[in-house]
């Protein structure tokens, strides 16, 4: 960092630090909502392009999926090459990529259009967060770290409501367009306003081989759990083909890629506690664990996260296909979950500074295991919004609570210096947990999907066993869109299937509240008091960042 004078911050330096907030919200927002808007587009696309039950989770996961793995790798290069910088380019690779899925004409095109758009989003959300680690100190980092955690929970909600709109009044193709002038707004005002930052002194070499490990990690675990009821779980029951090559072994592969995952997983963490003790540079900081708040509150932030973002895969799809709502309808219900998100902003603010943020993150999560659970309890095919809005708000609440803290705990004790790590390691354990969560709650939907409504249709007399597979086969492999069309042909089916899709939507919710319940048992571990350390020098710290935001110069 340059050698400054320390010099009070100008009102000026002030209103630019907190317009560059407003611009990298608005980033957080672009990824968070375009993880969220696909929800109520997906029954259109399913009809649109014909994709499959399984090429619906993959939608959804390769999104996930490829930010999850690049998390910590672009943590890194924002570190070395420039925060702003990286954040820009995310940016630009985001809407671009956003522009092929909106002209996608299949599903494996689509597919590849979202893995391209998880590595824009991979760049975005770890400088977002570093970037507010360098530039604010004190109870102003308090305040953005907060109106940063509160983005995501509200954008949560509003891009379903957003999809909604552009699905039922345009195409479900804008509610990828609509990511291309969001891009170049965001642009503008980061150049504006957003000073770039990154590390001081020699610039470290990038861990390839921890890169490649960790990438190799995560994408064999979330390809086992999405997979593993395609290609069976222990016996093969469909054999994957590649080209010619076809699996040849009676045991599945999916249990090949978990020992896959274990190995990979094992060694990246042996490599990089090598490259430690050689005094290299690692991919992930594994000295930050050390810390107590930043390795409990990821901890508490991965399983949370499973139980979040897993629930938001079956609702649209049960509100579409069981109620009969249109997108718009769903995103109007899911509208609820923004709105407890907004009234948590609001108790934050009268509260936030008279209760320590480990009671906010433990209050928020039983209001998310409330809300989540009701909804276990209300669900069924003939509920209607007025049982599910009530809990949805609750549901958000929690959201805004825990999402908006839980940051703010992970990485209050982590040095400026090593921000882009810690951000990058705080946000791969939400991604981690949101991939983990898609995954395994769509597992336990369309495998309950399956079993319930194969034990309902055996009850529907004049049913044979091959036109009750069949029946089986087409709602589950549609993700419930073929439940509408068979009310012409058969009603007590049709019924069949609506109960079934309900059921299994109601385990999933309660399998949610049980991770979320997981989650409060690790916030347990939080403590509301930081290691002692030197104030002098993070003074002293704090002196050179305001100097250099108030004569631009940070570098």
């Amino acid at each position: 960092m340059s050698s400054i004078a320390p010099i009070a911050p100008t009102a000026l330096s002030a209103r630019r630090r907190w317009a560059g907030l407003v611009f990298i919200s608005v980033a957080v927002a672009l990824i968070i909502v375009d993880s969220t808007i696909i929800n109520v587009a997906i029954p259109s696309i399913i009809v649109d392009l014909g994709i499959t039950s399984t090429q619906v989770q993959w939608v959804q996961e390769s999104y996930t999926l490829v930010f999850a793995a690049l998390l910590l790798v672009f943590g890194t290069l924002a570190d070395r090459f420039g925060r702003r910088r990286i954040l820009m380019l995310g940016v630009i690779v985001f809407a671009t990529a956003s522009v092929f899925a909106a002209f996608s004409p299949s599903g494996d095109l689509l597919i590849l259009a979202r893995l391209i758009q998880g590595v824009g989003g991979a760049m975005v959300l770890p400088t977002t967060l570093s970037i507010i680690n360098a530039t604010f100190r004190g109870r102003d980092r308090g305040i953005a770290f907060a109106i940063w955690g509160s983005t995501i929970g509200g954008m949560v909600a509003v891009g379903p409501l957003l999809g909604g709109w552009l699905t039922t009044y345009f195409s479900w193709r804008w509610a990828f367009g609509i990511n291309v002038p969001l891009g170049i707004i965001i642009i503008t005002g980061v150049l504006i306003f957003v000073v770039e930052s990154r590390d001081a002194g020699k610039p470290r070499r990038i861990d390839v081989v921890g890169a490649i490990l960790s990438v190799i990690t995560s994408a064999s675990l979330v390809f086992g759990l999405i997979e593993g009821r395609t290609y069976g779980w222990g016996l093969t029951n469909n054999a994957p083909t590649v080209g010619d090559w076809t699996w040849p072994y009676s045991v599945s592969i999916i249990p090949f890629v978990f020992l896959l995952t274990i190995i990979s997983g094992i060694t990246f963490i042996a490599w990089g506690r090598y490259r430690q003790r050689a005094g290299q540079t690692t991919l992930l900081a594994f000295s930050l664990f050390a810390i107590p708040s930043f390795r409990n509150g990821n901890i508490a932030a991965m399983i949370v996260s499973l139980g979040e973002f897993g629930i938001i895969l079956s609702l649209p799809l049960w509100l579409q296909n069981v109620l009969g709502y249109d997108a718009l309808q769903t995103g109007f219900v899911l509208l609820a979950l923004a709105l407890g998100s907004f009234v948590a902003s609001g108790l934050l603010g009268a509260f936030g500074n008279k209760t320590s943020p480990e009671t906010i993150v433990r209050v928020g999560i039983l209001a998310e295991i409330i809300g989540v659970a009701g909804l276990g309890i209300v669900i069924t095919a003939e509920a209607t919004w007025l049982v599910v809005v009530p809990f949805l708000f609750v549901y958000g609440i929690g959201v805004g609570l825990a999402t908006a803290q839980l940051t703010g705990v992970v990485l209050k004790d982590v040095p400026v210096a090593q921000s882009g790590q810690g951000s990058g390691t705080s946000s791969t354990a939400r991604q981690i947990g949101a991939a983990l969560g898609i995954a395994v709650l769509g597992t336990v939907l369309f495998t309950a999907v399956d079993a319930s409504l194969e034990a309902k249709l055996s009850s529907v007399p004049g049913l044979p066993a091959q036109t009750r597979t069949q029946i089986v086969d087409a709602v589950v492999s549609s993700a419930g869109a073929a439940i509408p069309a068979l009310e012409a042909q058969n009603p007590a089916v049709a019924d069949a299937a609506r109960e079934a899709f309900s059921d299994a939507t109601r385990y999933s919710a309660f399998a949610a509240a049980g991770f979320l319940a997981l989650g409060f048992l690790a916030t347990l571990r939080l403590s509301g008091t930081a290691p002692h350390h030197d104030h002098r020098e993070e003074d002293a710290v704090d002196q050179n960042v305001t100097a250099a935001q108030t004569s631009g110069e940070l570098v």
